[in-house]
């Protein structure tokens, strides 16, 4: 018996040993994956930057507007510190944004290259509570990009600094989210279709008399329009447009000019150093190359009250973002693709870049589906079900097995 216990207390010790052994073999592996993770992730910061450095090399050899330039990683800008405001912003939109992925980062911040920089108390308060939630108090303005944050979608590094307030500007709110917000989706759209880059110069118009923003703490004058100018190098075209911050009901193409235009108003010398060949680039522009008929096509939202309870139509989609709740969002899929990462993307009711809602599969989920191939869906009229999270300000879903799919069916009303 006593031989027994002795050969069972060696066979748990060896046991517990041999547990023991493989434990540490497990941390040590795990730790390797961290470390190569992590090296993983620098050196892919280290190309990021690269690309910005060269990206900055091109913008800066068109030749930049007159004034101070302060130079970030993804942008170049002039600021005025008695406007607290940038005379103008000057950046690229690379091709790259075709597989951007990163979101919008909200952290808006002091720019640490300028002086005099606007604050957040110039656009509203905000009242911490009892319960640390926060009462906001706005000024009827919202801290308008003149950057956008969506043309950097490809670099953590360039969307982060889009959100200094030196590349901020009072805008009125309808103008901001919907023309504002409109005209440049249609850049984007051009680079999109094109896989070229868009050199862009984007500036408030602040007239001497402009009115202020009363209640800001530094009362920042409001701007009585925008302009925005884009130059392909490539295909040689040119177009600018000139905004009144104000909501209109006009198409965006009226406020399309020329980019000599654009410098008659500014009193700015854009792009001066381009070897242009053909000088009709800055004095004339054709309006089919960047308002195509084919980025219009599209459906309506399916008609809300022919959906059945819990459903919702793309138009609804927009106030479930952020919510933790399933929906089923119902439309017509009029367009189709896959990533560069293989990835596949659902445009529903409005094709790029007129976007409303926006499903996708991850590759690594297809395997959950009937098949994915490159018309999947395309066409049909169906219903998907789950959370509503944010993409470039706008409704997105993420689904990842086919039962998250449904025939739309209206109801008999």
């Amino acid at each position: 018996m006593k031989v027994i216990c002795i050969i069972s207390l060696l066979f748990l010790f060896a046991s517990q040993t041999r547990a023991q052994v493989v434990k540490q073999e497990l941390i040590k592996v795990e730790a390797n994956i961290e470390k190569s993770l992590q090296e993983l992730y620098q050196l892919r910061e280290k190309a990021e930057r690269i690309k910005l450095q060269m990206l900055m090399t091109d913008l800066e050899s068109v030749g930049l507007p007159e004034g101070e330039p302060v130079r970030h990683a993804g942008m170049i800008l002039s600021f005025n510190n008695e406007t607290r405001q940038a005379n103008w912003v000057s950046h690229i939109i690379s091709p790259e944004i075709r597989d951007g992925r990163v979101g919008r980062t909200n952290d808006f911040r002091d720019d640490p290259l300028v002086d005099n920089d606007a604050i957040e108390a110039d656009y509203f308060l905000k009242t911490l509570q009892k319960d640390s939630s926060y009462v906001y108090d706005g000024f009827g303005y919202d801290r308008g990009h003149l950057a956008p944050s969506a043309d950097f979608a490809w670099s953590r590094i360039a969307l982060s600094e889009s959100y200094f307030y030196s590349n901020m500007s009072p805008q009125n709110p309808d103008f901001n989210r919907e023309d504002w917000a409109e005209m440049e989706g249609i850049l984007r759209g051009y680079v999109w279709r094109n896989d070229v880059p868009l050199y862009i110069v984007t500036l408030p118009f602040i007239e001497e008399d402009a009115k202020v923003v009363e209640r800001g703490k530094n009362k920042l004058p409001v701007p009585s329009r925008y302009i925005k100018v884009a130059l392909d190098i490539k295909h040689k075209r040119g177009v600018a447009f000139v905004m009144p911050n104000r909501k209109s009901d006009a198409d965006i193409a009226e406020f399309a000019v020329s980019i000599d235009r654009a410098e008659e108003i500014s009193g700015l010398d854009f792009f001066s150093d381009f070897d242009n060949d053909n000088i009709t680039v800055e004095s004339e522009f054709d309006i089919s190359v960047w308002f195509p008929e084919s980025t219009r096509e599209g459906v309506e939202p399916i008609y809300a009250p022919s959906l059945s309870q819990g459903h919702i139509n793309t138009s609804q989609a927009k106030r479930w973002m952020g919510s933790q709740k399933k929906v089923n969002v119902c439309g017509t899929v009029v367009s189709t693709r896959f990533s560069g990462s293989g990835n596949y993307w659902i445009n529903v009711d409005k094709k790029f870049p007129n976007t409303v809602f926006s499903v996708y599969i991850r590759k690594k989920d297809f395997i959950h589906f009937d098949s994915v191939h490159k018309d999947y869906l395309m066409n049909e009229k169906v219903c998907f079900n789950s959370k509503v999270t944010e993409m470039f300000s706008l409704p997105a879903m993420n689904i990842v097995r086919q039962e998250q799919v449904k025939e739309f069916v209206p109801t008999k009303k």
